[in-house]
C-alpha cells in the first residue's frame, strides 16, 4: 500500500508488525527511550512524578472540577426553576379559570367598573370610551391597586391594556386604559 505525501510506515515494536508508525515517529520513539535509559533512577522518578501530577492537575481541571462545580450549583438551579414553574402553573391555572367564565355585557362590565372604582373615595376617576375604559389614579396604595385592579379584572371581565404609574410618597398615580366586557 502506498501513500503519497507521507513518510514511510514501519513496525513500531518490531514484532511484526502490529501497529504501522511513519518513520519519524518510531525515530523519534528510539531517540526518547534511549535518552530515559540514559537518566539516572533518581532523574525518571523526578520526571515521572512530575509526569503523573500534570496528568491529575489536567484530569481536575477538563473532568472533574466542572463536574464538581455542576453537582454544588444544581440545587439551587433546581429551586429557582421549580420556583419559576410553580409560578407559571399558577398563572395557567388563573387563565383557565377566567376563560371558564361566562363573559358578560358591556352594560354589566361597565357598572362593575364604576362600583370598583367609586369605592376608590374620589382617588379615581373613570371614562369611559366604548369598549375602552380610561382610569386616573392618585395616591393610592399598591395592596389598594392591587385589591382594585383583581376587582376590575373579575367583576367586570376587564383587562389593562396600558399602564403608566409612578410612585411617590402618597402611592400610585397614573392612568390605566382598560379594556371592557370580557373581550379576550
Amino acid at each position: 500500500m502506498s501513500r503519497p505525501n507521507s513518510a514511510p510506515l514501519t513496525a513500531a515494536n518490531g514484532g511484526g508488525g502490529r501497529r504501522l508508525m511513519p518513520a519519524a515517529w518510531v525515530t523519534a520513539r528510539h531517540a526518547l527511550g534511549a535518552r530515559w535509559a540514559a537518566l539516572a533512577a533518581r532523574e525518571r522518578t523526578a520526571l515521572s512524578t512530575a509526569a503523573v501530577l500534570i496528568g491529575l492537575f489536567l484530569m481536575w481541571s477538563v473532568a472533574i472540577q466542572p463536574a464538581w462545580r455542576t453537582l454544588q450549583t444544581a440545587p439551587g438551579r433546581i429551586d429557582q426553576q421549580g420556583a419559576q414553574l410553580q409560578g407559571l402553573q399558577r398563572l395557567a391555572a388563573e387563565t383557565a379559570e377566567l376563560r371558564a367564565i361566562a363573559p358578560v355585557s358591556g352594560a354589566q362590565s361597565s357598572a362593575a367598573l364604576q362600583g370598583a372604582t367609586a369605592r376608590l373615595a374620589g382617588r379615581a376617576t373613570l371614562q369611559l370610551q366604548g369598549d375602552r375604559a380610561t382610569v386616573t389614579v392618585v395616591g393610592l396604595s399598591g395592596d389598594e391597586l392591587r385589591e382594585w385592579l383583581a376587582e376590575v379584572r373579575s367583576a367586570a371581565r376587564a383587562r389593562a391594556t396600558e399602564v403608566q404609574l409612578t410612585r411617590d410618597a402618597q402611592g400610585y398615580s397614573g392612568t390605566l386604559v382598560l379594556s371592557l366586557g370580557g373581550t379576550r
